[in-house]
């Protein structure tokens, strides 16, 4: 293996494609604002800079390690010309600290904090471009661009959409979706990875916190909010608790605190979601690609529109948990919100299809960070907080009663020791028996907890896919998403279903988690439906969806 010697220090490396990385990977942190690990190089920033053997400044996101080389990262000399460099970056900056939607957590701010940048030599002379909130998802304030390109770059090369880039030059180049447009004329799909990287408040997640606080202090309503499943994750980690520790009972504990009064788990309603894919499956003669994730129907939507009969027909989950509630609780004046980690979902709640019987599904979506904001603001301590079941009320998930879900419970005899474990666990009596031979689920009043799978000594249950014999495809990403449909319409692939989620990482790495979060690879110890989660509290009402339906599962459920 090679190596360098970074401040003294060995470095081993192996296939670094720039000293910044060989030194990231070792420990030492080199200031920087342009680069991002899963970008392409752009060196825009210059903070970087290191110094060589004989003295010169270069920039280590650019410069090829070598074996043996030798550089420092923190001479008087670097630290000198990093201070000018963020003074000139301060004088281009509209620096409203206080009030900015990233204090605290922007990377500007840091840096100049860190490198006691507190002198701006020249007069200020902010971007004239106006703030751009034509969008649902983010906002777009040029006065506070430092032009990293991180979201250029983002919107290119990782979701392939474009939607915006440099224009003009010199000391007037700007970010900019081009020909005065804003971001609602561009193909944008409000997907937010820009907002993700963005190491400054240039761009920023639409906060909608204030809408919420409003509904639960308005005495004529109810609230009710439904939690996204991905959330829990990106909140334990943001309020400084480990990824992997249960908070779904917290969060319910905290929602009512505030006020609100029915908190749900989104969870549930994913099952039912899957079900009615797999319904329109069964009879497709064309692939069928996923409808839950709002980012890619809006880019089906501008790039494909001949394809747009072969988007799965159902709503998401977060509009077929909405249209349950709403048709559970039809008879009371509710104001329903929705904390996502993803940002198009904001848009999603706005769109036409998710209005039925004259009313919105989703009054208000919130995502994980303004959920965080709005814990934060209230001043509880959210670990200290007890945990309080969801108030889920279905009891099965199967549809119209003709279609099984996808996902199916399944006993091996050959492992099963007749512990009975399984059946003193299920929450609502789906499992019965007491010996091996007679231990049966019974998938008309299993809930899809996996109650039964924890505390099984001999792992005897698992689940089963009911899309049997049917090829199935999975692609996170736009641009990847862009690859694999150009080969299907080409004949070069062939698939029966495709889910397709936007972000790099899936849900799991939306823009509305917290900042960083999504640029990683998921826990492979998360689980999304740990029964200790979403199981309703034992004296919960449970009704059968076809109650709540009653016959009307294409009108509330199919959004095309």
């Amino acid at each position: 293996m090679s190596y360098m010697i970074i401040d003294g220090i060995k470095c081993e490396y192996e296939n670094a494609r720039n000293v910044l990385e060989v030194a990231l990977a070792n420990g030492i942190e080199i200031p920087n604002l342009c680069y991002c690990e899963s970008l392409s190089t752009y060196g825009g920033c210059r903070l970087c800079v290191i110094e060589n053997e004989r003295g010169g400044i270069e920039a280590a996101c650019t410069m090829l390690p070598k074996d043996g080389m030798r550089v420092k990262t923190n001479t008087a000399k670097l630290q000198r010309y990093r201070r000018e460099l963020i003074e000139l970056m301060l004088d281009d900056h509209r620096a409203e600290c206080t009030t900015c939607a990233k204090s605290g957590k922007c990377k500007l701010q840091e840096y100049a904090k860190r490198f006691g940048a507190v002198n701006a030599p020249y007069p200020a002379e902010y971007c004239s471009e106006p703030m751009d909130e034509s969008s649902y998802s983010i906002v777009r304030d040029m006065t506070k661009c430092i032009l990293c390109g991180k979201c250029v770059r983002v919107c290119d090369e990782i979701q392939n959409i474009r939607a915006i880039d440099f224009s003009k030059r010199g000391a007037k180049t700007v970010v900019s979706c081009g020909f005065g447009d804003q971001l609602a004329d561009t193909e944008c799909i409000g997907c937010g990875q820009c907002a993700a990287v963005c190491p400054t408040g240039a761009i920023t997640i639409k906060n909608d916190a204030q809408r919420l606080w409003d509904a639960i202090h308005d005495e004529g309503k109810k609230v009710a909010v439904e939690v996204s499943p991905f959330v829990r994750f990106g909140l334990a980690e943001e309020l400084g608790l480990p990824e992997t520790m249960p908070v779904m009972g917290k969060i319910v504990t905290a929602l009512k605190l505030m006020g609100v009064d029915y908190v749900f788990d989104v969870s549930q309603s994913a099952y039912l979601t899957v079900a009615e894919e797999a319904a329109q499956l069964k009879g497709a003669k064309k692939t069928v690609f996923s409808s839950y994730c709002p980012g890619f129907v809006k880019h089906v939507e501008n790039k494909y529109p001949e394809l747009m009969p072969q988007l799965a027909v159902c709503g998401s989950p977060m509009a077929i948990s909405a249209a349950l509630i709403g048709e559970k609780l039809k008879d009371e004046s509710v104001v329903l919100a929705a904390v996502m980690s993803c940002t198009a979902a904001k848009a999603e709640a706005a769109r036409e299809e998710l209005i039925k019987d004259g009313k919105r599904l989703v009054d208000i979506v919130l995502t994980t960070q303004e959920l965080a904001q709005m814990i934060r603001e209230y001043g509880m301590t959210f670990s200290a907080l007890p945990d309080t079941a969801a108030d889920n009320f279905f009891a099965q998930v199967t549809g119209d009663g003709k279609v099984k879900t996808p996902v199916k419970m399944f006993i091996d005899p050959e492992k099963c020791i007749g512990c009975t474990k399984c059946a003193r666990r299920c929450p609502v009596g789906a499992i019965t028996g007491k010996v091996k031979t007679a231990h049966v689920i019974d998938m008309d009043k299993c809930i899809r907890c996996h109650s039964c799978k924890y505390g099984c000594p001999k792992q005897a249950i698992s689940e089963t896919s009911g899309i049997d014999g049917k090829k199935v495809a999975v692609v996170n990403g736009i641009a990847n998403a862009d690859k694999l449909i150009e080969k299907i319409i080409k004949g070069e692939e062939k698939y029966d279903f495709v889910e397709v989620m936007a972000c790099p990482n899936g849900c799991y790495g939306g823009a509305g988690q917290p900042e960083g979060f999504g640029m990683k690879k998921p826990n492979a110890k998360l689980d999304l439906f740990d029964p200790e989660e979403i199981a309703p509290a034992a004296d919960t009402e449970l009704v059968d969806v076809k109650e709540i339906l009653k016959g009307r599962e294409k009108e509330l459920l199919h959004v095309r």
